[in-house]
């Protein structure tokens, strides 16, 4: 108990000094404000410097020579030079290298040209043909066939080869040849079949073309 007294007894203590020293504070605080007002009163500021400006002066345009600067110009050729210039301008040095070369270019190009010319007449051109069938008639049914048939294959010539043949009946017991051929037609025509044909009047009555095709 005694200890808590003498602690409540030493924080009135304190809670007193602390109050004190606000008093203090406070008296000082106005003091100084004082001080101040005092001292504004009697030391004015002094106004800001003005600056001074110092004006322009008029500055003369330079004076420019007029005088013309002359620069040197190029030595005049003398004789001898522009004869080599001229010597070298007459002188073609790639004149020859062309004329070589346009020889050879020709010379290849007629070589090909022959060439080509060679293989095309060596190489076997197209041959138009054509299948005839020819129907040959004999005069009646007494006339020999086989006979008949002989004549006719013996029509030889150049671009013409026989075929197959057969009797087919036309009527009354007469019969006529029908017989196959193959002819090219830059060599064989049908009128010179027909009439090489027809020579064989003993036999041969007419000759007709029954089919005609292109191969």
């Amino acid at each position: 108990v005694a200890r808590i007294a003498s602690l409540e007894a030493e924080n009135q203590h304190l809670r007193s000094v602390v109050t004190d020293l606000q008093v203090a504070v406070s008296k000082l605080e106005c003091r100084l404000s004082v001080l101040e007002r005092a001292s504004a009163s009697h030391h004015p500021s002094p106004p800001p410097p003005t600056q001074h400006v110092t004006p322009m002066k008029k500055v003369e345009p330079l004076a420019v020579s007029s005088r013309k600067v002359m620069l040197p110009s190029a030595a005049p050729a003398t004789k001898e030079e522009s004869a080599a210039t001229e010597e070298d301008d007459d002188i073609d040095l790639f004149g020859s290298d062309e004329d070589e070369e346009d020889q050879e270019a020709a010379r290849v190009r007629e070589e090909r040209l022959k060439q080509y010319a060679e293989k095309k007449s060596k190489k076997p051109g197209l041959i138009a043909k054509s299948s005839i069938l020819l129907d040959v008639k004999p005069w009646d049914d007494e006339t020999d066939m086989a006979k008949m048939e002989e004549c006719v294959r013996s029509v030889q010539m150049d671009g013409l080869v026989w075929g197959a043949s057969k009797l087919v009946p036309v009527g009354y017991g007469i019969k006529k040849l029908q017989i196959q051929c193959v002819v090219e037609d830059d060599k064989v025509g049908t009128d010179i079949l027909e009439e090489d044909i027809t020579k064989f009047e003993d036999y041969v009555q007419s000759v007709d073309i029954a089919a005609f095709n292109k191969i």
